[in-house]
């Protein structure tokens, strides 16, 4: 069984206070990487501290938007490593097939 991760987010994403708390978050995930890059490219003067507190904040409202749906383990990474454990495993059988 293929692992969707468009099904992954639909089937984990359906509280809609967990739905509003991640448009937050995300926004908020998306100035600070905006912040990020305006100090490289632009050279413009960022304070460290308020990126890192934007992420953070982020995390937390999802994290908080997943203990309310009731997910916690349906978050990002917890998601991501469940895909890399199941691509390694098919790659495994696959190689162990053509050996």
């Amino acid at each position: 069984m293929r692992f969707s991760l468009i099904k992954a987010i639909k089937s984990t994403h359906r509280h809609p206070l967990n739905k509003i708390l991640h448009t937050i978050g995300l926004s908020l995930y998306f100035i600070s990487i905006l912040l990020i890059a305006s100090n490289f490219f632009i050279q413009t003067n960022v304070n460290y501290f308020i990126i890192a507190l934007l992420f953070g904040v982020a995390i937390s409202l999802f994290i908080f938007g997943h203990k309310i749906e009731g997910n916690l383990g349906a978050t990002t990474w917890v998601v991501l490593f469940k895909y890399l454990q199941s691509y390694l495993k098919n790659k495994k059988k696959k190689n162990l097939h053509l050996g």
